[in-house]
């Protein structure tokens, strides 16, 4: 079994591959403070109740592969993989790991490596050219060329910061439940805020993938656009744009990138 582990600024995803096959998953809250002692109580925890997983840490691991965009987080997942895992073959993906998807960027070591790693997932899947769209703590937009290269991006306020923003700046306004109203124009002081931020997102996601696919490919319609990350379900309806959603695209990343490296380790 590979365990992969996405740490994002909010959650972190973890994922259980049998092969390619990904056979559980689970999503917790990233917090910086952990510690490694502590991490390695919360993945036993979680991995205890798998069926085919022992009940002691690493049973059945036989692999594992990481990205963060925490780097906090990122250290004492490395001191969990040195002492609780060491016989077990681990990649963290950062500088001098092996993705196969050169980075065309002014400084590569800017790009966040969830961020690759959905393009090297993105390729594999759909070849490119393609758009990445993945619904975080911020929405990301993120360029793959036709040769499948990663040449470059678009940053967003999320869609919860949004919602947070409101509520903290709003002096009648509060924090909402994400959900999608009954009809865009909204009935209440809740429904007209879903609605902006629901609709206002679906149109921001079509508006900067249309820009994005023209300077993409000579032909727009050739670039295919995928949407990933915990948000996505929120704006897939809405969009005219999305043509795949890939919930586990990060994941799959991770295992494409540990099975390039581990033969290196």
């Amino acid at each position: 079994m590979l365990l992969t582990i996405d740490v994002g600024n909010t959650h972190t995803v973890l994922g259980l591959f049998d092969g390619e096959e990904i056979v559980e998953h689970w999503r917790i809250s990233t917090d910086p403070r952990r510690t490694a002692d502590e991490l390695a109580v919360l993945l036993q925890g979680l991995m205890g109740m798998h069926p085919l997983l022992g009940m002691e840490l690493g049973d059945g691991i036989e692999g594992i592969a990481i990205c963060s965009t925490v780097p906090a987080v990122l250290h004492e997942l490395r001191e969990v993989t040195r002492r609780y895992y060491g016989d077990v073959p681990a990649v963290l993906v950062e500088p001098g790991i092996k993705t196969g998807v050169p980075i065309l960027m002014d400084n590569p070591k800017e790009v966040g490596a969830d961020r690759i790693i959905n393009a090297v997932a993105a390729v594999d899947l759909y070849g490119g050219p393609a758009i990445v769209v993945d619904f975080g703590t911020a929405t990301t937009f993120d360029a793959v060329s036709a040769r499948g290269e990663y040449t470059g991006g678009v940053i967003a306020p999320g869609i919860e910061i949004s919602v947070d923003a409101l509520g903290v700046r709003g002096a009648q306004l509060r924090k909402i439940e994400l959900a999608r109203p009954r009809s865009v124009i909204g009935k209440n002081t809740v429904e007209a805020m879903q609605a902006g931020i629901i609709y206002g997102f679906a149109g921001q996601v079509d508006g900067v993938v249309e820009r994005m696919r023209k300077e993409l490919a000579d032909d727009p319609d050739d670039v295919t656009v995928i949407a990933t990350g915990g948000l996505a379900p929120m704006v897939l309806n809405e969009s005219s744009v999305i043509d795949e959603h890939e919930p586990w695209l990060t994941l799959i990343g991770l295992r494409l990138v540990y099975e390039r490296n581990v033969s290196r380790l």
